[in-house]
């Protein structure tokens, strides 16, 4: 287990450090000059060239890039065209509204997935079963904007139950819990159809495997074959759909985010692409990629939790 830590790790540096040169190359080319959007519409030439200069904007691409990943190294990456702010600062204050939407998403998405796919099982070709599959095709299907619109007019224009938007008060309250629910079912839907399918066809897979026919021919009960038996073994390709679709949340609250007006990293980083603000764009992408592969890491390390039968030896 340590060596595919160390060997993960190292692919993630490698992994990172190709996707900091991408994201510093596509700003470097992308149109619009950082040094107008700093300085104004009212600058002159001398003025923009003045601030290239102290920049290190009129130096060859490779020499701005290596100082970019110096920083980076440093902890420092940079700071904000349009307000000055420090991209850590700016991404620190902001990232605490995207992991609680990320988690309560996923939260939600993991247990009515799993329930759904199990119940779809177990009621094979059933009207739960057919229910369950049409309800997991339209998750997948419908725009995040759109159901995230439609609950807003149902559930905090027609009937006030729930906040408008925003995400201020803290999840321990009932308050943070009403502001939460609306976004996270959002956020989790497709998420939640996602992990039902999966679930559904390992647990058919897995129930008619030969060591449930003997438990069930030993008269364990049918709760404990389900449950204890069969479930555990059945997990393994949802963790990799759980892991996959909490990385993918956390890089895809930005429309839910814009919907609700939560001030996440989402939302700072389209602010970000409209504005021109190249150094929150790098900082925002590198966050979520490195997020990314951590969470396929923790993944690879609860397989072998869930099923010892695994090693990566």
């Amino acid at each position: 287990m340590t060596g595919l830590i160390i060997r993960r790790f190292i692919q993630l540096l490698l992994l990172l450090l190709g996707i900091s040169f991408l994201v510093f190359g596509s700003m470097y080319i992308a149109p619009g000059d950082p040094a107008a959007i700093i300085a104004g519409p009212t600058a002159t030439a001398s003025d923009l060239e003045a601030i290239r200069v102290e920049m290190g904007l009129d130096r060859p691409f490779l020499i701005q890039y290596v100082d970019y990943l110096g920083g980076v190294l440093q902890g420092d990456f940079g700071y904000s065209y349009q307000t000055g702010q420090s991209v850590m600062d700016a991404i620190v204050t902001r990232f605490p509204n995207t992991l609680k939407l990320s988690i309560a998403s996923m939260v939600v998405a993991t247990i009515i997935g799993i329930v759904a796919g199990i119940v779809a099982a177990m009621k094979q070709n059933s009207w739960l079963d057919i229910s369950s599959t049409t309800i997991a095709l339209l998750g997948v299907s419908i725009p995040n904007f759109w159901l995230g619109t439609m609950l807003i007019l149902a559930f905090a224009v027609n009937l006030p139950w729930f906040p408008v938007g925003g995400l201020n008060a803290s999840i321990f309250t009932l308050q943070g819990i009403k502001e939460l629910i609306l976004p996270a079912i959002t956020l989790g839907t497709a998420s939640a159809a996602l992990i039902a399918r999966m679930s559904r066809s390992s647990m058919l897979e897995v129930i008619r495997s030969d060591y449930i026919r003997t438990a069930r021919a030993k008269g364990v009960r049918r709760k404990s074959v389900i449950w204890i038996h069969a479930l555990r073994n059945a997990l393994i390709p949802v963790i990799t759909i759980i892991g996959i679709n909490f990385g993918s949340l956390l890089g895809g609250t930005i429309i839910t985010e814009q919907v609700f007006a939560i001030n996440g990293v989402g939302r700072l980083m389209i602010d970000a692409i409209a504005s021109r603000d190249f150094p929150i764009v790098q900082g925002t992408v590198l966050l979520v990629a490195a997020i990314f592969v951590v969470v396929n890491l923790i993944v690879d390390i609860i397989y072998a939790v869930v099923d010892p039968r695994i090693s990566y030896d």
